[in-house]
């Protein structure tokens, strides 16, 4: 077996094992064997088990130490992704869910400790599901702002760098770009009420309020 397919293969079933336990399902032999193993799955079991990353119970299959570590770090990623892509692309839940199987391979700690950062540490998965905590989101006691914002969210007086802007309708990208309202550029939030009101470069723009919820910003100041 390839290396790379061995190690693609050994997440998936590591990742099973903590989906099963986390649902309070079981994690038997023979139901890993049925839906995730397959024909090889006695002998990758054994090298898993070999390899310190289970332990085989009688007719279970139980998570090591090792292999729940390795487990919190799939499942992290996993669901940080599908947060990524639902959220910031608006990809339909079906192609979030397989584009975050592919990447919950090979997102490395520092990247998705980033990933969770840029969402503002999100509790849950867009199912509703827990997404284990990292290293960046060890500080609980204080309140953890997300880096990435609606400019809508942006405190009166506080500069932003635009990052990326979702406009409803693609001729807003262009009206918006008449103006410099475009991703890299440096405004600053005057004033929410009775209007939104922007200045860039010198210049103050009166913008909507569904306008301000489409651009999303990081503060600089």
């Amino acid at each position: 077996m390839h290396p790379e397919f061995l190690a693609q293969a050994t997440d998936e079933i590591i990742e099973s094992i903590w989906r099963r336990h986390e649902a309070g399902e079981d994690t038997s032999l023979a139901g890993l064997l049925a839906t995730v193993a397959g024909e090889a799955g006695e002998e990758l079991l054994r090298r898993m088990a070999a390899e310190g990353l289970v332990r085989l119970e009688e007719e279970s299959v139980m998570l090591t130490e090792a292999g729940e570590k390795r487990a919190r770090t799939i499942v992290r990623c996993h669901r940080l992704a599908e947060r990524l892509l639902h959220d910031v692309l608006s990809l339909p839940a079906r192609e979030s869910e397989e584009t975050a199987c592919l990447m919950e391979h090979v997102l490395s700690p520092a990247v998705a400790d980033a990933v969770c950062a840029f969402l503002g540490h999100p509790p849950t998965c867009p199912h509703g599901q827990e997404i284990p905590a990292g290293e960046c989101c060890a500080a609980r006691d204080r309140e953890v702002r997300p880096v990435v914002v609606p400019l809508a969210d942006l405190e009166p007086g506080r500069s932003a760098r635009i990052v990326f802007m979702a406009p409803s309708f693609h001729r807003r990208v262009d009206k918006l770009g008449s103006f410099g309202i475009v991703p890299g550029s440096v405004i600053r939030l005057r004033q929410k009420r009775p209007s939104f009101v922007i200045e860039l470069e010198g210049t103050s723009l009166a913008i909507d309020a569904e306008v301000a919820r489409e651009i999303y910003v990081r503060r600089v100041s």
